[in-house]
């Protein structure tokens, strides 16, 4: 009797035991589960409290309009300027020349044509409309022609600061049209680039605590309410976090994902070791030949030049209002702060040349246009609060931040963006890399610099994702 209540008592524990594992292998699947994709925010960034009655859903047209009173307005502002005379020799060292800034004020007051690069903007079809209280500008350009029994593919393009969606007018009829531009027409896009809110023509949140988790629910919903239940995603600078944050909230509609600028918050003691021992012994880090061309020697060109060019975004993530005050009041203030991260993010040896080697990537129109977006706009000031709300909390604090992302992953690793990330340390974070390609040439605004090599790069990304999905169709 003994034996066999000790038996019973024994098949009890073990029933007790073997519940409590299983209870616990399903709770760490789900919680997994729940952690592997980012919650889609209801959020209301209008004016005041949210409206019961249902929100507009509606797309209306929309086209770039400037009144003569405000080029008269503009044109008095640069008649005003003040100059300081820079120190000798100093070139782009110290900031942006003002000895070059006279000229570029000079062409911009007497040679350069707003009203024909409005015309130039309004080439392309554009729209609003209103997504959680606020408006939301987009370009939408299908293509013209496509190949018997093909179909376009839904890309959105995500810019950043000081940028605007005016860096993707060069690169998007390569991607809408290839075959008219000599690249290969088996992949052609439907291509949609929204303004970030806040930024251009987009309204900007009335509401603290918008940031690239924001925005991409913003964007998610503007895809699904153009009708792409799939489709791709594309950026860099913010336009990176933003369609990271985007594929881990919706990894099931973004086909893939596709990125010219890569940064890993959580940096870990691997990487902390391989910054100092990578030299040395790159096999051990998983580094290539391009990637220590890049990264070495490491405190001249991670940490120095760091310290050297992230000024701007301190002030930004911590009193935007202060100086952003004088840039929307400054036109040629606010051309001095845009256009000097157009000479050192393209080229950091630009920082050495006297005219911030800016007219060896762009022309002065284009330049310029980027810069009266956001002049016509007023919207300098919100688009620099957008640095506050992602990194007024800290680096590494947010839950986007520790998730990995699932989706196919694409990117083309330029050799003048600021900061080089190898593909052992973006694997970390990007679990499905499935292209990583240093390119040729190309800083910090690809499209906007070499569009011929972007669009190139993301038409052989999009081509293995859809081989590869293709044979798992197949069941191989």
């Amino acid at each position: 009797m003994i034996d066999l209540c000790f038996s019973l008592a024994v098949i009890m524990l073990l029933e007790i035991c073997l519940t409590l594992v299983l209870g616990m292998v399903v709770y760490l699947f789900l919680t997994r589960k729940r952690d592997e994709t980012l919650p889609i925010e209801e959020g209301w960034w209008g004016k005041g409290q949210k409206s019961d009655s249902q929100e507009d859903v509606t797309i209306q047209p929309f086209q770039v309009e400037t009144s003569e009173a405000e080029l008269i307005d503009l044109f008095r502002r640069l008649d005003q300027a003040r100059f300081t005379e820079p120190l000798e020799d100093s070139r782009f060292q110290y900031g942006f020349n003002s000895t070059y800034l006279k000229k570029i004020v000079s062409y911009w007051r007497n040679q350069f044509d707003w009203k024909k690069q409005v015309e130039v903007l309004n080439m392309y079809s554009q729209f609003k409309t209103k997504i959680e209280g606020i408006d939301v500008h987009f370009i939408h350009v299908k293509p013209p022609r496509l190949p018997e029994g093909h179909s376009a593919k839904p890309l959105l393009m995500v810019h950043g600061w000081p940028g605007s969606v005016y860096e993707f007018y060069k690169i998007i009829p390569l991607l809408t049209d290839p075959a008219n531009h000599g690249l290969s027409d088996e992949h052609t896009f439907e291509v949609i680039c929204p303004s970030i809110p806040g930024y251009g023509f987009s309204e900007a949140p009335h509401k603290k605590g918008f940031n690239s988790v924001s925005a991409a629910c913003i964007f998610y919903k503007l895809m699904l309410r153009l009708g792409f239940n799939e489709f791709y995603a594309q950026g860099g600078d913010w336009g990176w976090l933003i369609c990271t944050n985007l594929a881990q909230i919706a990894p099931k509609h973004v086909k893939g994902l596709h990125l010219n600028m890569v940064s890993v918050t959580n940096i870990g003691v691997t990487q902390l070791l391989s910054g100092l021992l990578g030299r040395y012994f790159p096999g051990l880090f998983g580094f290539q030949t391009e990637d220590i061309r890049r990264l070495f020697p490491f405190l001249e060109k991670i940490v120095y030049r760091t310290l050297q060019e992230s000024g701007y975004a301190h002030i930004q993530a911590t009193k935007p209002d202060t100086v952003g005050c004088g840039l929307n009041d400054s036109p040629v203030g606010l051309a001095a702060y845009i256009l000097e991260k157009f000479s050192t993010w393209t080229d950091h040896g630009f920082r050495d040349l006297e005219d911030g080697g800016l007219e060896r990537k762009y022309n002065m129109d284009d330049l310029l246009t980027n810069v009266m977006i956001y002049w016509v706009t007023g919207c300098m000031v919100s688009a620099m609060r957008f640095y506050k709300e992602n990194l007024g909390k800290g680096i590494g604090t947010q839950k986007h931040e520790k998730l990995p992302v699932t989706v196919p992953t694409g990117v083309a690793s330029c050799p003048h963006e600021i900061l080089h990330t190898p593909q052992s340390w973006a694997q970390k974070k990007y679990i499905n890399i499935v292209s990583f390609n240093f390119m040729p040439r190309g800083g910090h605004f690809a499209a906007f610099e070499e569009p011929e090599l972007l669009a190139a790069d993301i038409q052989q990304f999009v081509g293995k994702v859809e081989k590869d999905q293709f044979w798992r169709a197949k069941g191989k």
